[in-house]
């Protein structure tokens, strides 16, 4: 299988992830509700995959499929969505963009570390060339991290590392539910749909307690719907869907991710006017990109059966 076009989808699903990161931060700093945050974006991404999936025809095997299995659906969408997305809003409160897109790279290990639960053998090569990916981001943290109390780094990072555990696993699951009746469009529906009920009572939760969202947070909440909610969701699933069979190429797809923290920093310097990275950051970034580059290059495993 070629490895190009997956390894390129998640990059650019990086990069539209990030927006995430940075608008979560921005609606932050400008007093938006971290709820609101959270629900609008699901609550935006709804309507707009209706259309997509609609055009093409697909939405009657989608629901067909979905209540074939709802109850898996609700679980590990409420997982992959739910748990994903609630602590890195919340986590906006407490952190900058870049710290909680720096912290996120353990989804990196975590992605590989879950192969077991799915009768897959460890992939130790890809694992090992994460850590190197991983140092990068802590050279990166650590030379940010003087600028932060303790509180910012707990509340910043402990509900991250949940999220980023969530993350793949709730997709790799729904993979596994959905097998290859669905497209990516119309799987990311349906785990939109899925997890509609929780979305739901967190907006019912945020009128009573903060009121309605300024106009300034629902614009910035579309934009993370279209661009990281959408764009950046289709983009990684389907690179996900073409590598399933290898939990190495699935671990390097996942490893894309780490690109990340080099959009938000740069993100953030640009949108929020922040400080330009010092000699270290860079250094840690280079690490980053030298280690999607070798995950891209490394030998493909055979077919999982």
């Amino acid at each position: 299988m070629n490895s190009f076009l997956p390894m390129l989808y998640g990059i650019l699903a990086s990069f539209f992830f990030s927006f995430s990161f940075i608008m979560n931060r921005s609606m932050e700093l400008s007093g938006g509700y971290w709820v609101w945050s959270a629900s609008l974006r699901y609550l935006f991404m709804f309507p707009l995959l209706l259309l997509i999936v609609g055009a093409r025809g697909n939405l009657r095997g989608l629901l067909y499929e979905m209540r074939r299995n709802i109850g898996a659906w609700m679980g590990w969408s409420f997982v992959g969505f739910g748990l994903f997305y609630v602590p890195l809003c919340f986590s906006a409160a407490y952190g900058p963009g870049w710290l909680l897109a720096a912290t996120w790279q353990i989804t990196i290990i975590a992605g590989s570390l879950l192969a077991p639960l799915f009768k897959e053998k460890l992939p130790v090569r890809g694992l090992l060339i994460s850590l190197l990916i991983l140092f990068g981001v802590i050279v990166i943290q650590v030379d940010h991290g003087e600028q932060l109390s303790v509180k910012e780094v707990l509340l910043g990072v402990l509900p991250v590392l949940l999220a980023a555990f969530a993350y793949p696993l709730g997709n790799r699951k729904m993979m596994e539910v959905c097998e290859d009746r669905l497209d990516t469009y119309q799987r990311v529906l349906g785990m939109t749909i899925a997890s509609l009920p929780l979305w739901i009572v967190l907006s019912l939760y945020a009128v009573v307690h903060a009121g309605a969202p300024t106009a300034g947070q629902v614009g910035q909440s579309a934009i993370v719907a279209v661009c990281s909610g959408v764009i950046a969701t289709v983009l990684f699933f389907a690179a996900t869907e073409r590598v399933k069979s290898s939990s190495h190429q699935l671990a390097a797809v996942e490893a894309t991710q780490a690109g990340e923290i080099i959009f938000t920093i740069l993100g953030e310097m640009l949108i929020l006017g922040a400080v330009f990275p010092t000699v270290w950051s860079w250094m840690g970034m280079f690490c980053v990109i030298v280690g999607m580059i070798i995950h891209s290059l490394l030998p493909k495993n055979r077919r999982i059966n």
